[in-house]
């Protein structure tokens, strides 16, 4: 199973803390630093305030040579999809071809509210996040030379040259999350590399995974070409007293994390990956809630990650 970090930056960080995390989890061995994609805090006064997903990966880019770098989920209702794949695919190539992109509908009204971005209603969102996905993959699946045209309802693109294009072998690869029964698990099965469950107990994960699977079927793909994966907050101690202090520092209940997170001594966090690992999925994101507790993602690289080989 691989391990990734997944930052809520919105929460409050500067790009200084971001790299900060992303150096770490270069140095300890993780596979991959993300982040999500949002412009307001949930909680909290959110100081010193949002940074930007796209520019905070650019900037990792330059300063990281090995991790991948990615977004759980760059919001579809913030960017128009042309200049999306354009701003992806240049980040592709400043990173050396180890970017991957994660893109939902977007959901957060209040973020919307706040920084002026149009929010149409759930029907809307879902009818140009799709249209997003096939401007996008689109525009990078152009061959060079020819151009790209697309005439949705949302979106239209006339004589595009579809560049710049992505620099690693076989193209960017596209995640595609989220609990939905029926156009989910389409889209994800015609469009993305990767489904992931955002927070979800085990037995959720297999039942969605499934879905997914039965949709790659009736789409004509082999559902073994889908990465299955799970995002799970993260707070483990080596003894009660560094659990409780962690959770405490991002204002959870020890018991909570417990049965939602992968939360506990080292050995209990293997114990539930296993679970997740037996429901399917082969990669987790490990939502690191404290930027500043970089032992905490040394624990985990040196107690939990080997005995997960």
């Amino acid at each position: 199973m691989q391990l990734r970090i997944f930052t809520e930056p919105q929460q409050g960080a500067s790009y200084d803390d971001l790299l900060a995390v992303a150096r770490r989890a270069e140095e300890t061995g993780y596979d991959a630093f993300f982040r999500s994609d949002h412009y307001l805090a949930m909680a909290g006064d959110g100081l010193p305030g949002p940074t930007d997903a796209w520019v905070t990966l650019a900037g990792l880019a330059r300063e990281t040579s090995r991790i991948r770098l990615g977004t759980l989920m760059t919001a579809a209702t913030f960017r128009l999809p042309g200049p999306l794949a354009i701003s992806v695919a240049q980040v592709d190539a400043m990173s050396g071809g180890r970017v991957e992109l994660g893109i939902g509908s977007g959901w957060f009204e209040a973020e919307h509210e706040a920084y002026g971005i149009p929010f149409p209603e759930l029907g809307e969102r879902f009818d140009r996040y799709e249209e997003q996905l096939a401007v996008v993959t689109g525009l990078w699946a152009t061959p060079p030379g020819e151009t790209f045209d697309f005439a949705g309802r949302h979106y239209r693109l006339t004589g595009s040259p579809a560049l710049p294009k992505p620099v690693q072998p076989g193209g960017i690869p596209v995640l595609v999350g989220g609990s939905g029964a029926r156009r989910t698990p389409r889209l994800a099965a015609r469009y993305a590399a990767e489904f992931n469950v955002p927070f979800m107990s085990a037995e959720e994960n297999a039942r969605l995974f499934a879905g997914v699977r039965s949709a790659c079927e009736e789409a004509g793909r082999d559902p073994s070409s889908m990465v299955f994966s799970s995002a799970l907050v993260l707070c483990v101690g080596r003894d009660d007293a560094e659990l409780a202090r962690r959770a405490a520092a991002i204002g959870r209940d020890v018991d909570e994390l417990r049965e939602h997170g992968v939360a506990g001594s080292p050995a209990e966090a293997v114990d539930i990956l296993g679970r997740y690992a037996d429901a399917g999925a082969t990669r987790v994101y490990l939502q690191v809630l404290d930027l500043a507790d970089l032992d905490h993602l040394d624990l985990v690289a040196a107690e939990v990650a080997p005995q997960l080989a």
